[in-house]
């Protein structure tokens, strides 16, 4: 090791247990799902961790691994019928207290209607903080692409909330609905 900031991939890949739940929250819109979601990323993760490259980008490595299994997931939920008629989903639902809960759920529920690869191009961006680069990288499109989801899925987000696009900055406010950490150094 060279350095404080240098562990072991084995101690690395806890380090990431937050971002990586934060991540899968905003992908699955289910606390449960999610948990779900991170726990088989960390499973496959250290089944392939002899195939990780050390001093590469884990957190990246481990973003990837979470899209390609929630991927895996929807498809395999596509070949499944359940609540069809959506009564089971209402009879869960409860009413915000207060009204900031509902300005969360407005904004969950803006967020959750965007396009797939939108939300997932302005998750990586505006929750989890990776570069347009990295972002890329790990949706497997090319930057310009993922900068024209996150322009979309911003103008479409702030249309939906009745906010100016330009007077906002969705980040902040992504990280703290979500429940990502601001990495340090950042506002």
């Amino acid at each position: 090791m060279s350095g404080p900031d240098v562990r072991p991939p084995r101690e690395e890949l806890l380090i990431h247990i937050p971002s990586l739940r934060a991540f899968a929250v905003s992908l699955s819109g289910q606390l449960d799902r999610a948990d779900d979601l991170v726990q088989e990323t960390l499973v496959k993760a250290w089944r392939n961790l002899g195939s990780y490259t050390e001093g590469t980008n884990m957190r990246a490595w481990l973003f990837t691994i979470l899209r390609n299994v929630y991927i895996s997931e929807i498809r395999r939920r596509r070949r499944e019928v359940q609540d069809t008629d959506g009564v089971f989903a209402e009879s869960v639902a409860c009413a915000p207290q207060q009204n900031g809960h509902m300005d969360l759920a407005d904004f969950h529920t803006a967020l959750a209607d965007l396009p797939e690869e939108q939300r997932e191009a302005l998750i990586l961006i505006g929750a989890a903080e990776f570069s347009y680069e990295e972002a890329a990288e790990i949706a497997g499109c090319a930057v310009g692409t993922v900068k024209s989801r996150v322009n979309r899925a911003r103008t479409a987000l702030a249309r939906r909330l009745n906010l100016d696009v330009s007077e906002i900055g969705l980040e902040p406010a992504l990280r703290a609905a979500l429940g990502s950490p601001a990495r340090s150094g950042t506002a």
